[in-house]
């Protein structure tokens, strides 16, 4: 469940010293709007154009019409951003990223590879190398009762003091069509949720998550 353990950083990404000051990933979440900042200022103009608010956006990213971005936000190489997304600030969508038509993204990381293609609100939450999200998935990021989350992981039990608190999702992972991910919720590397399923508990890497809410366990060797 630490972040040393859950999110594979390489020594030299600009993610790895920051990263590692948190001993659980969610604690990462009340920091993402610094370090959208501090990485922002340190871009060359060369590469990326500055817009408005705090809005860093690469020369090699793909921003269609009709597109809302808010800064805080760097957009790095390589990303698509199509019409109708709304990202609300406070992110960062990592290298070959996809942001789809009608996405919301709001307070969190896309570490690179990431997709969220169609339909998707991503809020208060951290997506992995590679994690897809299928058309409609969404992450939750606020309890009915607005009281605090709980993250629930391999027995263990943790108040994270948090009132805002999306998902964390593991490289590789794939999240099916119309899926909910409630508050609070880790997918580990590897794992599947099947299309249609509310995840309320959290699921170790490289099992399935089935509608019927069984997890089992599954190899995979992408």
């Amino acid at each position: 469940m630490k972040t040393a353990n859950f999110l594979h950083i390489e020594p030299d990404s600009v993610f790895y010293r920051f990263f590692l000051e948190s001993t659980y990933p969610w604690e990462l979440l009340g920091k993402i709007g610094d370090f959208v900042k501090a990485i922002g200022a340190s871009l060359s103009l060369s590469d990326y154009e500055k817009i408005g608010n705090d809005v860093w956006i690469s020369k090699e990213a793909t921003i269609y019409e009709y597109t809302i971005i808010q800064g805080p936000t760097i957009i790095e190489s390589g990303v698509e951003v199509r019409p109708g997304a709304f990202i609300r600030g406070k992110a960062y969508i990592g290298p070959l990223s996809v942001v789809g038509t009608a996405t919301e993204i709001k307070n969190s990381f896309l570490i690179g590879h990431v997709e969220v293609p169609h339909y998707n609100y991503v809020g208060d939450s951290i997506l992995a190398f590679g994690a897809h999200l299928g058309a409609g998935s969404i992450t939750s990021n606020l309890r009915a009762d607005k009281g605090d989350i709980t993250v629930r992981y391999k027995g263990e039990s943790i108040d994270t003091k948090l009132r805002k608190f999306g998902a964390i999702v593991g490289e590789s992972a794939e999240i099916g069509c119309n899926a909910v991910l409630n508050p609070g919720v880790l997918i580990g590397e590897k794992s599947v949720v099947y299309p249609l399923s509310s995840v309320f508990v959290s699921v170790p890497a490289r099992h399935i998550h089935k509608q019927t809410g069984e997890i089992k366990c599954q190899i995979r060797h992408r």
